[in-house]
C-alpha cells in the first residue's frame, strides 16, 4: 500500500517571536537566536525592520525572518512642527513660509528692476505722463524698503533655520527644562513626550505580533520591550498565555547615544522602567550587567547570562562541501597581502569610542605592520575619515577596510590574522561585559590586544590570551601590539588549556537559552491546564 503523503507542519514545543529594532544583518547574536532556537524546536519567526523601502522575507535556517518597513513620523521633533518663541522669537514657523518669503522678495526686488528699465527705455509703454511721475516716485521709496525688508527676511529665515537646528539637536537650557518638567510631571511615563517615536515602532510590529499568537515573546534591547510587553498584556488581556523574554544587550543609562541630547538618555529609560516589570524573564550579556539590571529595576530573578559567544568552529571538509557553494572569503586577499605580512584585525561595529583613531595613529609607530578594519559598511563617512587619516600619516597603503561576512564565517575569517585588538575607551558599557568581538578572537585563536576596561582587561591577564594597554593611549596601544607579534607563541598557549573555548560557544549558551525558554512555556502550559 502506497504511503499516505502529509504536509502537515512539524510538531514543536510552541511559537518564539523574536523582535529586534535593526535589519538581522550584522547582528549575530539576534541571529543565532533565532536559527539555534527554531534547530531546538521552537517555531520562531523574527522580526526586524527596514527604514527605506518595502519589508522581505527569508530563512534562517528554520527560523523565519521578516523585516517590516519602519516610518517615523513621530521622531520629528517639536521644533520641526511648531514655531519656536522661546529658542528665536523672530523666527517663521516650520514649513514653506520663509523660502516662499524669500523669493517673494526677490522677485519684488527684479520687478523694481525691470521698472526702472522700462521708464528709461520704453516711457511710452509705461503710461500716461502723469502715471510716469508717481512711479518715479514709487521707485524711490520701494528701492530701500526693498532692501530693508530683504533683509528682514533673510535675518528671519536665519532664525527659522538656527531654531530647527537648536531643536532638532535638543541640548539647550529649554530642552532641559523641558525634560525636566516632563519628568517631574509623569515619571517613567515621560517617554511619551520624550520620545514618542518609540510609538512608531509599536505601530510598525503590534498587529504583525498579534497575528502570530506566540507562546513566547523574545523582546531584543530596550526598544522592543515596550512593544513586546505591550503584545503580551494584550494576548493576556484576550485569554492568551504569552511570556515574555527581555533581552538587555546593554545598560542603557550607560549608552553613548547617537542623539546625544536632553531627551534621548531620559526617554528610553523611563520607557524601559515602566515596560521592565512585564518581563517574566530577563536575559543578559554578563554577570556585571546582570548586577546592575536587578539594582536598577528591583528584579525579582537574577538575569540569566547568555554570552555573546560565537558558533563553535566547524573545519570544512573539502570532499563532502558543495563544490558550487559560495566560497568563504579571505581577508588577507581582500587586504591584498601575503601570510608572512603581520595583520591586526578590529572587527565590529566603529565609532570614535571604540579605539579605532587609537590604532590610525598607532600604525605609523608599527613598522611593516597592516591593520584591517571588519565593519558594516566600509564606504562609510566615519571609516573613510580614518582611512583619509592614515593617508595624511604615509600608511595610507597599509590599512584597510573590508565587509562583514556571515556569523558562521566570522571565526575562520578572522583566524588568516596575527593579532586581534580591542582598543575601547573607559564608558560604563565597555567596563562590565565581554563583547562579541572578544570571543570571536579567542575562537579564531588570535593573541588579544584589549584596553583596560575593567572585565575584560582582568579575563585577559588571567587567562595570559594577551597584552593590556591603557584606553585613549596611542604609545601604550602600540607597545602593546609590537608585544604580541614578538612572541604570539607565549599568548596563544592560553587558548590549550582544557575547557576554556568550550564554554565561550553559542552552543553552550543555546542550551542556556532552550532551558529557559522551555521553564517559562511549561510553567505557562501548567498554569492554563
Amino acid at each position: 500500500m502506497e504511503a499516505q503523503r502529509t504536509d502537515a507542519p512539524r510538531p514543536t514545543k510552541g511559537r518564539v517571536v523574536m523582535l529586534v529594532d535593526n535589519k538581522v544583518d550584522g547582528d549575530s547574536r539576534v541571529q543565532k537566536a533565532a536559527e539555534s532556537a527554531a534547530a531546538a524546536g521552537w517555531d520562531v519567526v523574527l522580526l526586524g525592520l527596514v527604514r527605506s523601502g518595502n519589508g522581505r522575507t527569508w530563512k534562517l535556517g528554520d527560523a523565519e525572518v521578516r523585516l517590516l518597513p519602519l516610518k517615523t513620523p513621530l521622531a520629528k521633533r517639536h521644533a520641526e512642527r511648531h514655531r519656536s518663541p522661546l529658542r528665536r522669537p523672530l523666527a517663521y514657523p516650520p514649513g514653506p513660509l520663509a523660502a516662499y518669503r524669500r523669493q517673494w522678495a526677490k522677485a519684488w526686488r527684479a520687478d523694481l528692476a525691470a521698472r526702472r528699465a522700462a521708464l528709461k527705455v520704453a516711457p511710452q509703454a509705461v503710461g500716461s505722463p502723469l502715471f510716469r511721475r508717481v512711479e518715479k516716485l514709487r521707485l524711490v521709496v520701494a528701492g530701500p524698503v526693498s532692501r530693508f525688508l530683504q533683509k528682514w527676511i533673510e535675518f528671519r529665515a536665519r532664525q527659522s533655520s538656527q531654531a530647527q537646528k537648536a531643536g532638532r539637536a535638543l541640548r539647550g537650557p529649554v530642552d532641559r527644562a523641558f525634560t525636566a518638567l516632563w519628568k517631574a510631571a509623569k515619571g517613567r511615563r515621560a517617554w511619551r513626550r520624550l520620545e514618542p517615536v518609540l510609538w512608531d515602532y509599536e505601530l510598525t510590529y503590534g498587529k504583525e505580533i498579534d497575528a502570530l499568537k506566540p507562546d513566547l515573546i523574545h523582546a531584543n534591547d530596550f526598544r522592543m520591550l515596550g512593544v513586546g510587553a505591550r503584545a503580551a498584556v494584550r494576548a493576556r488581556a484576550a485569554g492568551r498565555s504569552v511570556k515574555l523574554v527581555w533581552d538587555a544587550h546593554e545598560f542603557l543609562p550607560g549608552v553613548r547615544p547617537w542623539e546625544d541630547n536632553a531627551h534621548w538618555i531620559p526617554g528610553n529609560t523611563a520607557h524601559e522602567s515602566e515596560y521592565a516589570p512585564f518581563a517574566d524573564a530577563v536575559v543578559t550579556v554578563s554577570e556585571g550587567l546582570a548586577d546592575l539590571l536587578v539594582e536598577r529595576h528591583g528584579l525579582k530573578e537574577q538575569p540569566t547570562v547568555v554570552l555573546n559567544a560565537p558558533d563553535r568552529p566547524v573545519e570544512r571538509d573539502p570532499v563532502l562541501d558543495d563544490d558550487d557553494a559560495e566560497p568563504e572569503p579571505d581577508l588577507r586577499a581582500l587586504c591584498g597581502i601575503g601570510p608572512d605580512v603581520p595583520l591586526v584585525v578590529y572587527s565590529g561595529s566603529p565609532g570614535p569610542q571604540r579605539g579605532l583613531g587609537d590604532m590610525v595613529e598607532a600604525l605609523p609607530k608599527l613598522d611593516g605592520v597592516h591593520m584591517a578594519f571588519v565593519v558594516p559598511a566600509p564606504a562609510a563617512g566615519y571609516i573613510q575619515g580614518l582611512l583619509r587619516r592614515a593617508q595624511e600619516l604615509g600608511v595610507g597603503d597599509r590599512l584597510h577596510a573590508v565587509p562583514y561576512v556571515k556569523h558562521w564565517q566570522v571565526v575562520r575569517f578572522l583566524a588568516a590574522a596575527n593579532v586581534g585588538c580591542i582598543p575601547i575607551h573607559h564608558w560604563p558599557n565597555h567596563e562590565i561585559a565581554l563583547i562579541t568581538k572578544f570571543f570571536e578572537y579567542s575562537h579564531a585563536r588570535l593573541p588579544l590586544v584589549v584596553s583596560d576596561v575593567r572585565t575584560m582587561s582582568e579575563v585577559t591577564r588571567s587567562t595570559g590570551q594577551g597584552e593590556v594597554c591603557r584606553a585613549e593611549d596611542v604609545d601604550d596601544l602600540a607597545r602593546a601590539i609590537k608585544a604580541v607579534l614578538a612572541d604570539p607563541e607565549r599568548y596563544t598557549a592560553a587558548y590549550d588549556k582544557p575547557g576554556l573555548l568550550d564554554t565561550w560557544t553559542w552552543e553552550a549558551q543555546a542550551e542556556v537559552l532552550d532551558g529557559l525558554y522551555t521553564r517559562l512555556v511549561s510553567r505557562s502550559s501548567k498554569a492554563g491546564s
